[in-house]
C-alpha cells in the first residue's frame, strides 16, 4: 500500500461515501472506487460492502483506519510544514558573521526578517573573516559575512561570494571643527591623532596609500583589531579614524540620541569590500536563498556616502 492509497481510503472511512471522498479530494469517483479497489487487492480481501444503498466498512477496515491514523496524521503535518517552508514561513537559518555587523546591523536585519516567520529559527555566530569563510566551506552555516581580500581568503575554492564594495567615511568627534567640512581629506587630518586597524588588514595599507598620495604622515596612535572600538578613541575626542559604513550605521543606530561621533565622506577614496559567502557544494534552503537577497539588498544601501552626522 502507498499514502496515495491510505489517503483515499482515509476520506472513504471518514465521508461515508465514495462520491463525497471524490468530491474532498478533487477526483473522480471512478478514480477513487479503482483506487480502493487496488488497496484491496493487495490486500486479499474486501474493506468495504455495499447493503441497501450503503457503504459500510468490515472490521478490518476499522482495523485499518486505526492503525494508520498516526502515521496520516503525521504525513499531513509534514505537507502543511513543506507548504510553509515553500512559503518562506518555516525553516532554519544559521549565519555567521565578522565581528562588526553582528553586533548591531546583522541581528536588526535578521529580526525585521524574522518578524513575519514566527516558525523560523536563527542563529548567528560571530567569527574574524577568515573564520567565517572556514566555516561556510566546510559547509557548517548557510551564509556568512565577511571583509574580502581575496588573496588572503583561505578555502576561496570551496565558496562562493557576492561582492558589495562600499567607501570608507571618517570619524571624527562631536563639535571637531572639520565636521563643517562637507568632504574630509588626507590634509585635513595633518597632525591629528589618528586610529586604525592593524597595518595587516587591506583597509589600513589603503588608507596609508591614500595619505601618502596627498604627502600626510599616516601613523595612527591607537590600534585594534576590528572598527567598532576604533569609534570609542573617537568619541573620546582623542582620535580621528577612517572607517567602513557598516560600522557607522551601527554606532548611528545604537547612540541615535546623544551621538559623540559624526561621520563624513573621505577623499580619495578608500574602499572596503564585504562578501556575502555561501557554499559552493551545497545548494542554499529556500529560506537561506531568501535572507541572502535581503542581506545584499541591504549591504547595498551603504555603497554611497549618506551620512550627515546629525
Amino acid at each position: 500500500m502507498n499514502s496515495k492509497q491510505l489517503t483515499v481510503f482515509h476520506e472513504v472511512m471518514r465521508c461515508g461515501s465514495f462520491s463525497e471522498a471524490a468530491r474532498n479530494l478533487n477526483r473522480t469517483q471512478p478514480a477513487i472506487s479503482a483506487m480502493v479497489a487496488n488497496l484491496e487487492q493487495e490486500l486479499g480481501y474486501k474493506l468495504f460492502i455495499r447493503r441497501t444503498g450503503q457503504l459500510l466498512p468490515v472490521p478490518e477496515a476499522h482495523y485499518l483506519y486505526a492503525e494508520t491514523q498516526d502515521l496520516m496524521d503525521r504525513m499531513r503535518t509534514v505537507e502543511m510544514n513543506m507548504k510553509r517552508v515553500g512559503d518562506l514561513e518555516q525553516g532554519q537559518l544559521r549565519m555567521v558573521s565578522m565581528p562588526g555587523p553582528s553586533v548591531v546591523l546583522i541581528p536588526r536585519m535578521l529580526a525585521h526578517f524574522a518578524r513575519t516567520r514566527a516558525r523560523l529559527s536563527v542563529a548567528l555566530l560571530t567569527r574574524s573573516s577568515s573564520q567565517v569563510c572556514h566555516l561556510i566551506a566546510t559547509q557548517q552555516f548557510d551564509v556568512g559575512l565577511a571583509d574580502w581580500a581575496e588573496n588572503q581568503m583561505p578555502d576561496s575554492s570551496l565558496l562562493r561570494h557576492d561582492l558589495v564594495t562600499t567607501d570608507c567615511l571618517c570619524a571624527l568627534p562631536t563639535g571637531d571643527p572639520l565636521t563643517a567640512n562637507a568632504i574630509i581629506d588626507p590634509t585635513d587630518l595633518r597632525g591629528r591623532d589618528l586610529a586604525a586597524l592593524f597595518p595587516s588588514h587591506v583597509t589600513y595599507r589603503l588608507t596609508a596609500d591614500a595619505f601618502a598620495q596627498a604627502g600626510v604622515c599616516f601613523k595612527p596612535r591607537f590600534e585594534t583589531q576590528y572598527f567598532y572600538p576604533l569609534l570609542s578613541f573617537v568619541g573620546a575626542g582623542l582620535a580621528c579614524a577612517v572607517v567602513d559604513p557598516l560600522t557607522a550605521e551601527s554606532y548611528r543606530l545604537t547612540h541615535q540620541e546623544n551621538p559623540k561621533v559624526v561621520f563624513r565622506p573621505f577623499a580619495p577614496v578608500v574602499p572596503f569590500s564585504v562578501a556575502i559567502v555561501t557554499p559552493m557544494h551545497r545548494p542554499l534552503s529556500l529560506i537561506s536563498q531568501a535572507f541572502t537577497a535581503t542581506l545584499k539588498q541591504e549591504l547595498q544601501r551603504y555603497t554611497a556616502p549618506q551620512f550627515d552626522g546629525q
